[in-house]
This record gives C-alpha cells, structure tokens and sequence, in this order.
C-alpha cells in the first residue's frame, strides 16, 4: 500500500495487517514514507525490504513506526541477528521462504531461533509476487514452531480452497495482486467480500492482508 485514501478504504476491509514495499528498486516502492501515517492504529504495520543494509531498515522501521520486518531476500541468518541489535525490543522480524517443492520448505529451519514469523511464497524469477500459487500440500512437510503466513496468488476464488486447507501453524493469508486495480492499489469491495467469506469458515485462518510486491 502506498496511497492513503486508498489505505482508509482498504482498512475498512476486515485486515488485519497491511503492508508497504521499502525496496527502491520496486514498482511499487513507498518513496515518501508520510504514507505510513495513513494506517489506523490497531493495523499492524508491516515493512517488505529485500537485502537491504540494516541501517536503513532500522532508519524506516523507526519513522514508519513499523511493528513488522519482512525480510524478502536472501538474508542470513547473521544478518538477522544483527538487524534484531538495531530494532526495539517488540518489533518482530518474519522472514518469507520462496517454494516450488517439498524440499524447500526445509529452509524454514535454520531462521527458527532469530526469526517470529514465516511466510510461505511461490518460487518465481523474479524476488516474489509471481501472482501463482504452489502446491499447498508440500507444508504437510513443515512441523516447526513458528507461525506462518500462506502466500502467493491468493485470489477471490480461493475461498473454498482455503476453507478446507488446514495447519497447526498458518495464522493467515497474504493477499496482493489479484485484488489490485492499479499497481499498489487495491480494490475495497471484493476484498471485504473475500474475507467474509474467508471468516465465515471456523477453522479459517485470521485474514491477513499484508501488501506484497511483483518484483518486476
């Protein structure tokens, strides 16, 4: 997200996180960081960065009062630990794990101790936001700790697909392209829908909304 009239409508949604891309080289890239005021309180707020040196993460996590740190790239595990040095104490840092089959799921390992959250994507060329789905049924092979979200091309006929998806582990989905309009906006009424359809199934995740990126 990036407009803030479009931040009020989509707020209004039933989210509950909401997300904003801080990689320059993105076409949806946040450049005036006053967007970020935008974002009602009781959002959690969410920043994407792809490799980008912790001194700067820090700087925007810090003006965009940012709760969230989505790591998107190929950070190590020491380059986490020092990120965490930098960030207050409760700012939380979830690292995505690109996947397009079983063994890819094993990478999840090895972020388990510096890392609060995951988020499971489609493996694609480009960094992410390929807006194509993988085989759900490779995170049967996850079976640790941490929470994840579920990612890639979630779209408005998922519901029912999600309804009877089910994992210890996912505390929500993430939801991007195929509610876009126009890049970085997204399109308030079948969004709403989508999640009151979602919510409508108990054993449903929590909807998550959190803005990803076709890196492109």
């Amino acid at each position: 997200m990036r407009k803030p009239d479009n931040i009020c409508a989509i707020s209004k949604t039933g989210i509950t996180w909401m997300g904003m891309i801080f990689w320059p080289k993105s076409s949806r890239y946040v450049s005036d960081l006053s967007a970020a005021d935008a974002i009602p309180d009781g959002i959690t707020r969410v920043g994407v960065f792809v490799n980008q040196p912790n001194e700067e993460i820090a700087r925007i996590a810090d003006r965009c009062c940012l709760d969230i740190i989505q790591l998107h790239g190929s950070e190590s595990v020491a380059d986490i630990m020092a990120l965490r040095k930098m960030l207050p104490e409760d700012t939380k840092v979830m690292k995505a794990i690109s996947v397009s089959e079983a063994n890819d799921i094993k990478k999840a390992d090895s972020y388990a101790d510096v890392v609060d959250f995951l988020l499971f994507d489609t493996k694609c060329q480009t960094v992410g936001g390929s807006g194509k789905q993988f085989d759900w049924s490779v995170l049967d092979g996850y079976n640790g700790d941490l929470p994840f979200l579920l990612s890639g091309g979630i779209g408005p006929d998922d519901a029912e697909r999600l309804a009877s998806f089910h994992h210890p582990k996912m505390i929500g989905i993430d939801l991007n392209s195929r509610f876009e309009i126009a890049l970085g906006i997204k399109a308030a009424a079948p969004l709403a829908s989508f999640i009151k359809e979602v919510s409508s199934h108990p054993t449903s995740p929590t909807p998550t909304y959190k803005k990803k990126e076709n890196y492109e």
